[in-house]
């Protein structure tokens, strides 16, 4: 994994990585939940929610770039360091994005989210709007499934374990696949993926972790807080779906676009990503712009 002070990491890759996070853990509705937390506390709030099959990690190169909030990245339950429940679905994720921000003392935050995790950002605003001021989602598709969950659905394999991280590391994809990821970036993201356990090493996620989920072009009209729509130029979201978005949201929706970015930005086009999002905040409530 790149460290800080690894020469064959940009300079801003090791500088983020060297504001490490505070970790900790709650629990909600009987199941652990750990986050990380960048940033001054007493800052306006942002929350950062990674996509299926992912983990808070995925943000460590992001979060410290957004240094006008306090950050905090949950592991949704099932997956990263969180616990493990015997059924998975949106309500029970957004409350545990609304209970991790409130842990922090975050006065209505700002919730982003990737991919599944921007179907739990959407779901928050329309059952806690009162708890949120506002939400963005990055490059969630109108599909009934997330794309991270349809996949994993059709392979059914048991998990495997890897004799050596390194051979485990080796292994790590995206889903849905990406032409582009940053070497260093991916390094860090698979090693913080990963878990040991008897035999050598394994997933940290959950397998089964999907389930049946709320449609993202049911919940956009039932949004009264502001939102946003983060589309990645090689991602799932085609400017077609994004009009249609677009008509579905019953207030505005600023699209962001993300120039030559796959569907996982944060792997290969983070600072354009940074840029979107600390514009984005410098206009929304509770900004401190």
């Amino acid at each position: 994994m790149p460290q800080p002070d690894d020469p064959e990491a940009p300079g801003w890759f090791r500088r983020a990585l060297a504001q490490e996070p505070e970790h900790r853990d709650i629990e909600v509705a009987g199941a652990r939940i750990h986050y990380r937390a960048w940033g001054e506390p007493g800052a306006p709030g942002l929350v950062l929610v990674h996509g299926g099959a992912a983990h808070s990690g995925w943000w460590d190169h992001v979060a410290p770039l957004l240094s006008s909030h306090r950050v905090v990245a949950p592991d949704l339950s099932g997956h990263g360091d969180s616990g493990r429940r015997e059924i998975y679905d949106m309500h029970l994720w957004a409350r545990e994005i609304v209970e991790v921000a409130a842990a922090e003392g975050l006065h209505r935050p700002v919730v982003v989210g990737h991919s599944m995790g921007g179907w739990a950002a959407v779901t928050t605003g329309v059952e806690h709007g009162d708890a949120v001021s506002a939400v963005a989602y990055i490059d969630s598709p109108l599909n009934d499934q997330p794309p991270e969950e349809s996949r994993l659905r059709e392979r059914q394999r048991p998990r495997r374990v890897y004799p050596t991280i390194e051979e485990a590391m080796a292994r790590f994809r995206t889903l849905p696949a990406q032409d582009v990821l940053l070497p260093y970036v991916r390094e860090h993201v698979a090693r913080g993926s990963l878990r040991q356990v008897e035999g050598g090493w394994t997933w940290k996620f959950d397998p089964t972790f999907f389930g049946r989920r709320l449609l993202l072009r049911d919940l956009l009209p039932q949004l009264a807080c502001p939102v946003a729509l983060f589309r990645c130029e090689h991602g799932l979201v085609s400017p077609e779906m994004a009009a249609e978005m677009t008509r579905l949201a019953p207030h505005r929706l600023p699209v962001v676009d993300l120039p030559d970015a796959g569907h996982h930005p944060m792997l290969d086009q983070p600072l354009a990503l940074v840029t979107g999002l600390r514009t984005l905040l410098a206009f929304w409530p509770d900004s401190p712009v």
